[in-house]
């Protein structure tokens, strides 16, 4: 099932915009106009939403707040997307409930790292992530919780980002990742590196797979996956 995001902002050209840019990154979106229309629309479970302040008839900060009272939407990730600048404002809306705020005009892209960066602190924060806490997959043994990594029962250390992004591959088997799209999902954005750091950590990955280093694969000029295991 997709992720759901509601998208409320009264200029339209925006949310089409910002709507196109959303879907083809995989995302189910769910566009409103206006605060009421927002609310209103709640009952189709959105997992996150895009919020703009200035607004007809409710703005953004009312809207922040009537969602924050509603039923089963007291920790949904709430995005502020807004002309309205200011330290004042900001701490407005972080104090109603926010989850992050954002000024406009902003690009899709980095909307679109903000949106996952959200996404994953939330499942973070609920507990209540899809991903799975134990990854058995081959020789290989995951454990999450306890950032364990076995290799036919053997248990062997992997610094933090090594086990993110081998967790990160084996939770995915046969899904081909950019270089950029691991730095963005693994690292986040909040941090300066470049796409060598993969190759990096990668390498040193394999050198600790062992004979089993082929599990990660190599997809030339395109990135890495983690080898489907029957």
């Amino acid at each position: 099932m997709r992720t759901k995001i509601l998208l409320v902002d009264d200029e339209h050209d925006i949310v089409e915009f910002l709507q196109y840019n959303l879907e083809q990154e995989g995302f189910e979106v769910i566009s409103a106009y206006d605060g009421n229309e927002a609310l209103s629309k709640l009952n189709l479970n959105p997992d996150l939403i895009v919020l703009d302040i200035m607004m007809p008839k409710l703005d953004g900060f009312e809207v922040c707040r009537q969602i924050r009272t509603t039923n089963g939407y007291e920790k949904t990730p709430i995005i502020f997307l807004t002309a309205k600048s200011g330290e004042v404002n900001e701490i407005a809306g972080l104090e109603l409930g926010a989850s992050d705020y954002i000024q406009k005009p902003i690009s899709p892209k980095k909307l679109i790292a903000r949106v996952k960066s959200n996404l994953r602190k939330s499942e973070l924060v609920s507990g209540d992530s899809k991903t799975p806490s134990i990854i058995k997959t081959g020789p290989l043994f995951i454990d999450k919780e306890q950032y364990i990594v076995s290799i036919n029962g053997k248990e062997k250390i992997f610094p933090r980002k090594e086990f993110e992004l081998i967790y990160y591959l084996a939770n995915n088997p046969g899904k081909v990742f950019s270089r950029e799209i691991l730095l963005r999902d693994v690292w986040g954005t909040d941090v300066y590196v470049v796409d060598r750091t993969v190759d990096v950590h990668i390498r040193k990955i394999r050198e600790k797979l062992d004979k089993f280093a082929d599990l990660i694969e190599t997809v030339k000029g395109v990135g890495y996956r983690f080898k489907s295991v029957e």
